[in-house]
This record gives structure tokens, sequence and C-alpha cells, in this order.
């Protein structure tokens, strides 16, 4: 992603690390987090209808991470955002990504924990993506080590965003999937 695009699809000002990234070991309290963060989502949204799913580093036990959980969240339209943008944002939710022409996806920030929550159309092949390369980590132990030292590696270096880190990490994602494909 392109340090423009990023500037166009942040609301504010993209938040610039210059540096490396902290990775933490698994903790066993990310799956507590999470299901602290989505009955705070389920109350937010009481009357839509939402699907919920824990993704990313966080939710896959053993899994070294970026201490920030990272939820999805299905909605029917997220173009519609009167639907869910503003009890989100009361609930303590900051909306700070809005990418229409990529899968329609919204992020928000949420803190205590760190949270990055992601909005996307039910059946969206990007947040299925996602669940399935979680699904994969959490079934085969070798591919999770694989990831985990590429990731261990990458984050050595030094960054400007944390998306030029998400960025980096792409390949060997698409290559674990790839093995995969027919599984």
């Amino acid at each position: 992603m392109s340090e423009q695009y990023l500037k166009e699809v942040t609301i504010g000002k993209p938040q610039e690390i210059n540096g490396p990234i902290h990775l933490s070991s698994y903790q066993k309290e990310w799956p507590k987090q999470y299901e602290n963060i989505r009955l705070q989502i389920i109350k937010a949204l009481p009357h839509e209808h939402i699907e919920i799913e824990h993704v990313g580093s966080t939710s896959v036990p053993g899994l070294s991470a970026k201490p920030i959980i990272d939820v999805i969240l299905f909605v029917d339209d997220p173009n519609d955002e009167g639907c869910y943008v503003r009890p989100l944002e009361q609930a303590g939710f900051v909306l700070r990504i809005r990418e229409e022409d990529w899968y329609e996806h919204r992020m928000f920030k949420g803190h205590d924990p760190e949270v990055n929550l992601h909005v996307f159309r039910f059946g969206c092949v990007e947040a299925l993506r996602m669940i399935r390369f979680r699904d994969l980590l959490r079934t085969y132990p070798n591919e999770r080590l694989y990831y985990e030292k590429t990731k261990q590696k990458l984050a050595e270096a030094s960054w400007h965003y944390v998306q030029d880190y998400a960025d980096a990490k792409s390949a060997v994602i698409r290559e674990i999937l790839a093995r995969h494909e027919n599984g």
C-alpha cells in the first residue's frame, strides 16, 4: 500500500512508528479480551444483523503477535455507516480507515486493550481469507512456526507505518494459503 493511498483512506493522520515492530509472546488473556470486545460490539449493535470473528495473530494459540486484538465485524452493508458507526463510536471505537474501493472495508481502533475492528460485508472474500488463514495456523503447527519466524525477522526491521510491516508479510501469507488451497 502506498503512503499516498494510506493518507487518502485514513481518517486523521496515519500513525507513524519509524522503528521496529514490538511482538509479544502469546498471552492467554487474548481470547478473554476478544470475548469482552465481542460482547461490547453486540451491546452497541443489538438490533443489527452481524457476525463477529477473532482473527489475526492474537487468535492463534502459541503465536507471538503485536498485542492488538484483530476483530472482523460482518454487516449487511458497510456503506450504510448509519447502522453501525455512531453506536460503535459511542462504545469507544474510533473510525480510522475507510476503504470503499477495497472490499468496502472500514477499520475502527479501540483501546484497553488495543483493538483493530475491521468491518466487511457478509461473505467478503478478503474477510473469509483472513478467517481461513487463522484456521490454517491453528491447525498446522509447522505453518504457524514458519509464519512466526517470518514475522519475527520482519519485526526487527525499521518500518515507517505498521501497514508497511503488514504488507511485507503478504507473500508468506499467500504462500501458506496456496499450500492448502484444496484442503
